[in-house]
């Protein structure tokens, strides 16, 4: 079993932020986790970034929603681990799994985005879903939109 854990590869997703959304798929496609985090700060956000990419052994992707120096850092230590970085924004992952009427807004996005996600869950995760921030569903569909860009999906 381990041995063919090894062979797993892994995409971490991130709603890119201080506050950030965080997914793991395999591309078995199981959704392993997601959650959420406040890193209140940017050195604390950089050093919990490092960490987690380096405790993925399996990782082969990093998709990122968002940039700036927040983004950079994820894209950074991605980088130094020769991890390819899907770099992507709202708007653009949006188009590709919205409604344009589920789109027009920014509060309706964000509930629409909770309600994919948790669709998502009950298909691709393990557990069923509690209660959804808007951070960590929108890391859930950023990691399925970049799914479908990887053509990991059957």
């Amino acid at each position: 079993m381990q041995g063919i854990q090894q062979h797993i590869k892994l995409l971490l997703s991130v709603d890119v932020g201080v506050k950030t959304g965080l997914a793991l798929y395999s591309d078995e496609v199981r959704l392993l986790w997601y959650r959420s985090h406040n890193y209140g700060n940017k050195q604390r956000l950089k050093q919990d970034a490092a960490k987690l990419i380096n405790d993925l052994p399996g990782l082969s992707c990093l998709a990122i929603e968002g940039g700036g120096e927040i983004g950079a850092l994820w894209t950074k230590e991605a980088s130094r681990r020769h991890i390819p970085v899907i770099q992507t924004y709202a708007e653009e992952w949006r188009n590709d799994l919205f409604d344009l009427k589920d789109r027009r807004h920014g509060w309706t996005a964000k509930q629409h985005a909770v309600a994919l996600a948790g669709e998502i869950i009950d298909r691709y995760g393990d557990k069923k879903a509690t209660s959804l921030n808007d951070d960590c569903a929108e890391a859930i569909l950023i990691g399925y939109w970049a799914l479908l860009r990887l053509k990991w999906l059957p």
